[in-house]
């Protein structure tokens, strides 16, 4: 057998079998509702199954995409991403676009382009063109709009 070959799993989960596997699941980490049913799906036998108690879990709120929003989106800024990085994980998660939408208009972005251009250059206005064309790669390549890297390249600590 060669590696790139793929091994089926035996689907075999069903029941209160699924329902264990789905509790384990979710109290290692809060999952969306489609990135649990991928994950269910990959050992049930029936789809509609997988569909119907992912269903159940999020009306007694073991599962809550409104809460794996929340942490993404709080562990995302704090791993310094911009609104654009942000979106597109929050995205790959499968979460509703009002939702993320939700989310995301109550941050400040500028104060966090700030806060992290502050962390990685100081808090000093550059006027060498080389030092703020690297803050703005810097700043673009974390996810942060081109008016909103603007402002903070040229904010001073007293703004």
């Amino acid at each position: 057998m060669f590696h790139s070959e793929k091994i089926e799993k035996p689907k075999t989960l069903t029941g209160s079998r699924l329902r264990s596997y789905a509790f384990a699941l979710l109290t290692r980490r809060d999952y969306s509702q489609a990135e649990l049913i991928a994950k269910l799906n990959l050992y049930a036998i029936n789809p509609d199954e997988v569909s119907h108690l992912v269903e159940e879990l999020a009306q007694q709120n073991y599962q809550s995409d409104q809460r794996v929003a929340e942490l993404t989106l709080a562990s995302q800024i704090r791993k310094g991403k911009g609104l654009q990085r942000i979106k597109q994980v929050l995205k790959a998660k499968q979460l509703d676009a009002e939702l993320i939408t939700e989310e995301l208009q109550d941050v400040d972005w500028l104060e966090q382009a700030y806060q992290l251009k502050v962390k990685k250059f100081g808090e000093e206005v550059t006027h060498d063109p080389k030092i703020k064309a690297r803050q703005i790669r810097f700043l673009q390549y974390r996810g942060f709009d081109m008016d909103v890297i603007m402002k903070t390249i040229a904010r001073t600590s007293e703004e």
